[in-house]
């Protein structure tokens, strides 16, 4: 006798170690509460923060740490952007086996996970940024734009003023991230068995058909957690750009702390609003992880 077995959606459940691990976190919360309270005898003030967090500027724009929290999410979408592409090509470059596509993209990727980002940030910006800006003929366009900008270049890109200095924090993590990126990918084109290839081959698919129907879709299913992953990392780099006088959330939370002198809850918000978007982009990723499995499974 045959049994149908039908799938099933098991709902999460909350065992006991999930409530015991629960119970420890808010009463270690609730320590450093009162530890900070009584031993460093210090003065919570989170209405003065979140005052300070929703006021208006003069000129009736949006508050000031909005302006750099949408900077971040800015930085970040773009610079994921730049890094997938630009980690893609390096990622099939290194797995090519012509040597004049994998040496460069070798030495590309050994030169930008040897190199701390703090130090590539102020080589980029200082040596790279100020002479390349020019040679590119961007120099008019970002130092000198005098006219006014649409809605949506101003989402896209924020104050005309600005977008030097957000060309610079893109390309600075998208590089950054690019280097991971490629290694993500080279490394899953090599988990692809070579039965996979050969198949393609056989059916005289052409190279983009290949990659795009038979290749792609399981090297992403592969790779999609370590990419989750870079993600979320780049979403918190961004906040290194902040060195170079690049106005996102970091850099905002830095002036409004050290002018107010609420360093505590000023950082506390900070971070909680970057563990906001690293959540973000996990649930996202967890999604695209299920839907690349289910259409593998088909």
């Amino acid at each position: 006798m045959l049994k149908l077995v039908t799938n099933k959606k098991t709902k999460p459940r909350v065992n006991r170690l999930d409530i015991l691990l629960l119970t420890i976190l808010i009463f270690f919360v609730g320590w450093l509460y009162y530890r900070s309270a009584v031993g460093v005898h210090y003065k919570w003030q989170w209405s003065e923060a979140w005052t300070l967090i929703f006021t208006q500027r003069a000129d009736g724009s949006l508050p000031y740490f909005f302006q750099g929290l949408i900077s971040t999410i800015r930085l970040s979408l773009w610079g994921m952007l730049l890094a997938l592409s630009l980690g893609t090509l390096l990622g099939v470059a290194r797995h090519s086996s012509i040597a004049i596509f994998r040496a460069p993209a070798n030495a590309f990727v050994q030169i930008m996970r040897n190199i701390p980002p703090l130090v590539f940030v102020f080589i980029f910006y200082f040596f790279i940024a100020n002479q390349l800006i020019p040679l590119l003929g961007l120099g008019t366009l970002l130092r000198e734009h005098s006219g006014e900008i649409n809605s949506l270049q101003a989402v896209l890109f924020g104050p005309a003023n600005l977008w030097e200095n957000l060309l610079s924090g893109i390309v600075c993590v998208g590089l950054l991230s690019s280097a991971y990126v490629a290694e993500v990918v080279r490394s899953g084109l090599s988990n692809i068995p070579k039965g996979q290839w050969e198949a393609a081959d056989s059916l005289g698919l052409s190279v983009w058909i290949k990659y795009r129907y038979v290749i792609a879709p399981q090297v992403l299913a592969a790779i999609t957690p370590a990419l989750a992953g870079q993600a979320i990392s780049l979403v918190k780099d961004t906040s290194i750009v902040s060195l170079i006088s690049i106005q996102e959330m970091t850099f905002v939370g830095t002036e409004i702390a050290n002018s107010s002198g609420l360093i505590f809850e000023i950082w506390l918000i900070v971070g909680l609003c970057y563990l906001a978007l690293c959540l973000s982009l996990s649930l996202f990723f967890k999604k695209l992880e299920k839907r690349t499995m289910c259409h593998l499974r088909r």
